[in-house]
């Protein structure tokens, strides 16, 4: 019972600082955006101005284009799933600092209100 507690608790933190983390990273202003959903999505739904799309398809044959990047690198998709995965990806082949925004429209509102 007190080590699933204490798993809990662990989860529970690390989501909080890496929330602080991201929103961090977002006030500096020094990062990389990179949409993974599909063009048509941009059309859709709309973007955020100055984010890259690389759909999550994409992602495995341009890793090294994403890899190279020297800022930190924020992966954002509709609801965060695809840029989670995405992210899981990156971090395998080596990126450092890389963020899973979430979704597109609560980042962009995240960033405006900064």
């Amino acid at each position: 019972m007190l080590s699933c507690f204490a798993s809990d608790f662990a989860e529970r933190n690390q989501s909080k600082n890496y929330n602080m983390a991201l929103e961090e990273v977002l006030k500096n202003g020094n990062y990389h955006l990179i949409d993974v959903r599909e063009p048509m999505e941009l059309e859709m739904d709309g973007e955020i101005e100055g984010a890259q799309n690389i759909p999550l398809g994409e992602v495995e044959d341009r890793k090294d284009e994403i890899l190279s990047i020297e800022k930190p690198v924020v992966l954002f998709c509709r609801s965060g799933n695809r840029s989670g995965k995405a992210l899981e990806y990156l971090n395998s082949q080596g990126l450092k600092d890389g963020y899973n925004g979430g979704g597109w429209a609560e980042l962009k509102e995240k960033i405006e209100n900064l």
